[in-house]
């Protein structure tokens, strides 16, 4: 039976607790019990996908104690109380504080189960609503970036991705974000409560029958990500070998498969392939893990999007290394008429030189510059030179350009260059 959702169950009866977990498991429930209210409220955490069903009168902290105390963590928690004939007053003014339901001993066990389910449909929504506003607060962005038709559409796509359980393929060329957005899916998804695991298929360890046996045993990598997501890396790289022992998985869904006693694997496979998709892989795994496909585009097809991706790079590498931001003019809008084979990936490693100062010739190499950019890129370059040529030592390379100390950093910091970033190189 497939999981419904999760329950943190709480009641000071031992037996009552144990008929009611074993009522609820029974019904597709996972149940975690506790037998005080205080030891279940530990247990808690505002992201987790459970509901709570209490019991009201305990010692210690009451179902009432509990239900104020995970209101105020989170109010969209559901909680459901149970409660004897003479609570009745007591659960009605709790249910108008904001308790999700509550039943009277003794209950009607399909009430209970009936009950815990839409709660736990309900929880799962609010979950899901959560960490996809929290992905677009922290700009999911850097995944799929641009406002470009193709990427606005596959933003669309994006919540479709994350909530469906369908194997995935991703492909397009080499540096487009790939890995980035498998990574984004897990995250976003409900399996990001479990591991993601990653098979790079161009490990020349993983060559021959034998050295990928080990991957699909009983404590193997595969097995590790049982509830979480098997990333396949390069798998167009994949040796044959490694690709049959992957549809033969992919297809059966467990690990120890040549034993008596085979271990099934809940898990979700990403894929991530070249811009030729599945014409270097198996066609029996292919069609497996390619029930949901995304190409990224590659910086050619969305050249409009170069200068915003531009800008965002800079800003975020000069956030990482604690560099100030330099001044680019308008290079972020000439970087579109470039041609960029390395994708996204080519953009990034050249923000981030421009970042430490160490592109000195770009704003002459790319478009029209201006004499004052000109000027500025030559002068940067000296100064770079200077440094590099001291490992960052300021008051050297100062000397060694004839330039007062005072005059030196305030070159430094007109043309942003960072000497500690060189220092640390």
């Amino acid at each position: 039976m497939s999981r419904v959702g999760s329950v943190v169950l709480v009641d000071d009866d031992d037996d009552a607790r144990a008929a009611t977990r074993q009522l609820l498991e029974l019904s597709g429930f996972a149940v975690e019990a506790f037998g005080e209210a205080r030891r279940a409220l530990e247990r808690l955490r505002t992201d987790q996908d459970s509901i709570v069903i209490t019991d009201i009168r305990m010692p210690g902290m009451s179902g009432l104690d509990l239900l104020a105390e995970l209101r105020r963590r989170d109010a969209a928690l559901p909680v459901i109380l149970i409660t004897g004939h003479g609570d009745v007053d007591t659960a009605v003014a709790a249910l108008k504080g904001g308790a999700w339901d509550f039943l009277t001993k003794p209950f009607d066990p399909d009430l209970l189960v009936a009950a815990a389910r839409r709660a736990a449909e309900a929880r799962a929504l609010t979950i899901d609503n959560r960490r996809l506003r929290e992905t677009a607060a922290a700009g999911l962005g850097r995944a799929l970036l641009g406002e470009t038709p193709v990427m606005r559409r596959l933003r669309a796509m994006l919540p479709r991705l994350v909530e469906s359980d369908l194997d995935l393929a991703i492909e397009g060329e080499s540096g487009t974000g790939k890995t980035l957005l498998a990574l984004t899916v897990h995250r976003m998804s409900r399996r990001s409560r479990h591991r993601l695991e990653v098979i790079d298929c161009l490990d020349a360890g993983l060559r021959g029958q034998v050295a990928t046996a080990g991957l699909f045993d009983r404590s193997g990598q595969v097995a590790r990500a049982h509830r979480g997501t098997l990333l396949l890396a390069g798998l167009q790289y994949a040796p044959e070998a490694l690709q049959f022992q992957l549809a033969r998985f992919a297809a059966r869904r467990t690990v120890a498969a040549d034993t008596r006693a085979p271990e099934a694997v809940d898990v979700r496979i990403i894929a991530i392939l070249g811009e030729q998709g599945g014409d270097d892989i198996l066609p029996e795994l292919y069609h497996r893990i390619s029930a949901a496909k995304v190409r990224m585009p590659s910086l050619a097809e969305r050249r409009d999007d170069i200068a915003l991706l531009f800008t965002a790079l800079v800003l975020q590498t000069c956030e990482d290394r604690g560099c100030p931001i330099p001044e680019t003019g308008d290079l972020a809008h000439r970087l579109a008429s470039r041609d960029w084979p390395g994708n996204v990936r080519e953009l990034r490693n050249f923000a981030e030189r421009i970042c430490l100062g160490l592109e000195v010739d770009e704003l002459d190499s790319i478009g029209t510059a201006t004499l004052n950019e000109r000027l500025d890129a030559y002068e940067r370059r000296l100064i770079v030179e200077a440094l590099m040529q001291t490992e960052g030592e300021v008051t050297r390379a100062a000397e060694d350009l004839g330039l007062p100390r005072k005059t030196f950093y305030n070159r430094l910091a007109r043309l942003g260059i960072d000497p500690r970033a060189l220092r640390e190189r």
